[in-house]
């Protein structure tokens, strides 16, 4: 018999199944495991029947995981979902699994859908879209779908992808301020703080010469101390991003993460997406919605003639930090690209090489390219959103980057 995709059904049903053992009466295991294993030999197999919001249940998790007709018989050969070809009908699924599943459920089921039964099509119509449950994944198939998307879909594909994006700036801008903001003022360093304004761990450090060992202490001579950043004082940040398909959940963040940076006055922030050509998408960075609909998911990848525009737009390398966002299948010239981030460091520029920047950890990348990296001092790790505003935060200040733990995800130390 087949068993149904176990990330939906612990999402729906809030347990795995060696939680449920635990801690449910035997009637109601059996039931959870009638809806897991589903079809007629999943009722044989543990003696139970569904009926009502069980049985409707059961039917949405067959139309998709399911190996029955229209009719509900078994088919044959390989197993295939039952949605139907038609809009409509789809539409009326996604109203159903919105019904009888949480939120985090429907967004997979959804993406399934997608991906095992090819209906990447029907998204190009407005009554589809508006039943989906709209997430980052959802947003990166609208974008790949662009170019094909008809004039009567685009405005509730931005629609969506708009609702999308004021959740994320809800959740990610207000952190993200205060951590940027914070590294700008510790940045500003000053020699004669006041007393409330030492920063004591770069003090002590600066004056660990002095320490009088029959006093047990450390003599402050030279006093080191934060600072408010100046108005007219600014960093520079370079956003590069690869925006090849395997890089959609990574593009969505970043545009939004480059429309909060660009709202703050101390950061001049830049914006550059590439596939085989590059493109600078500065202008849009008031509506990261603008931005994304600017990009072009798929296609090749040339991440060396990337760098050397955002190169060439570097005019204060000491204060200037680059983030490429990249699995690092070069598709250019790879002794240039690395010839690139060696002259850049050497200038002076932050460079900061993150693999992913979602929360699905790091996608299939080139291990090669990554130690290369990681020799010239620029390691390449994935990156979380929660994350990111302390990675900007330690480019800023200098300081080394909070490289997630090796056992959670790579580290830029090379191939694991």
């Amino acid at each position: 018999m087949a068993v149904r995709d176990t990330e939906t059904e612990k999402g729906a049903e809030g347990m795995t199944g060696h939680e449920v053992s635990e801690v449910l009466p035997e009637e109601e295991r059996l039931r959870r495991w009638r809806l897991v294993l589903g079809g007629d030999r999943g009722a044989e197999g543990t003696g139970v029947s569904l009926s009502g919001r069980d049985l409707a249940m059961d039917k949405a998790l067959a139309a998709l995981y399911g190996g029955r007709d229209g009719g509900g018989q078994p088919r044959g050969g390989r197993r295939q979902g039952g949605l139907g070809g038609s809009a409509p009908d789809v539409a009326r699924w996604l109203g159903d699994i919105r019904t009888y599943f949480p939120t985090s459920v429907v967004q997979v089921m959804q993406r399934d859908a997608i991906e095992r039964l090819g209906l990447s099509a029907l998204l190009l119509e407005p009554e589809m879209l508006e039943a989906v449950e709209a997430d980052v994944h959802l947003v990166g198939t609208l974008l790949s779908l662009n170019k094909a998307m008809p004039e009567t879909t685009k405005e509730t594909a931005r629609a969506v992808v708009r609702k999308v994006v004021e959740e994320l700036e809800k959740k990610l801008a207000a952190k993200t301020r205060q951590t940027v903001t914070g590294a700008l003022d510790r940045s500003a360093r000053v020699s004669r703080p006041r007393y409330q304004n030492i920063d004591w761990n770069r003090t002590i450090a600066a004056n660990l010469k002095n320490y009088l060992p029959e006093y047990r202490t450390v003599v402050p001579e030279k006093l080191i101390g934060y600072g408010r950043a100046a108005r007219g004082v600014k960093k520079d940040v370079v956003l590069c991003i690869d925006q090849s398909g395997s890089m959609a959940a990574s593009v969505v963040y970043a545009s939004v993460f480059g429309a909060v940076l660009a709202s703050m006055r101390s950061l001049d922030t830049r914006l550059v997406v590439f596939d085989t050509s590059v493109v600078d998408l500065t202008d849009q960075l008031d509506d990261p919605v603008d931005v994304l609909f600017g990009t072009r998911l798929g296609g090749g990848t040339d991440i060396n003639r990337a760098l050397a525009y955002c190169q060439s737009k570097i005019s204060r390398p000491s204060e200037t930090v680059v983030v490429l966002i990249s699995d690092l299948y070069e598709g250019g010239i790879k002794d240039e690209m690395l010839k690139r981030v060696a002259a850049m460091k050497a200038a002076g520029v932050q460079f900061v090489t993150l693999l992913a920047l979602s929360d699905e950890g790091a996608p299939a990348y080139d291990h090669e390219h990554a130690a290369a990296l990681a020799a010239l001092g620029a390691p390449a790790f994935a990156c979380t959103p929660d994350l990111f505003p302390e990675i900007m935060a330690a480019a800023i200040e200098k300081r080394p980057l909070p490289v997630p733990d090796p056992e959670t995800g790579p580290s830029g130390q090379g191939p694991r």
